[in-house]
């Protein structure tokens, strides 16, 4: 008998990220042109989280977790410290726009409005454009 190895090459997967990335960000677009702060809040964070993953596979690595401003900080290149100042807005929309507990009283979208959608997405949207400078 032969002792044969079987090597799997897995795809890398970064432009799917990528590509969700920017299909969550038009989401977010839309859910603020609809009144729905909370979920143009929660989805802008969860494109910058998907972006910033999709770079750390354009370069071979794993990335796990949710907060974005650390998943920048683990890259092996120079982040701008306002980039990382931005996600940590972000990261402060994983949670609160979804649960009412979140918050001391009232439903979640009871406490967010254009101004933090409107945010939210040009944070989401800038960390976008950084990841697809370093994936070009």
């Amino acid at each position: 008998m032969h002792n044969v190895a079987i090597i799997y090459i897995m795809p890398n997967r970064a432009q799917d990220w990528l590509k969700q990335a920017e299909r969550d960000l038009q989401q977010a677009e839309d859910s603020r042109r609809g009144g729905w702060h909370e979920w143009a809040c929660f989805i802008a964070q969860q494109a910058a989280e998907k972006a910033v993953k999709a770079l750390h596979l354009r370069l071979g690595q794993e990335a796990w977790g949710h907060v974005v401003a650390r998943l920048l900080q683990e890259l092996p290149l120079s982040v701008p410290d306002a980039l990382i100042e931005k996600a940590r807005v972000l990261d402060t929309f994983y949670i609160p726009p979804r649960y009412p507990n979140s918050h001391p009283s009232g439903a979640p979208f009871e406490h967010y409005g254009p101004l933090q959608s409107g945010e939210a997405i040009q944070y989401a949207r800038e960390i976008l454009e950084f990841v697809r400078a370093q994936m070009a």
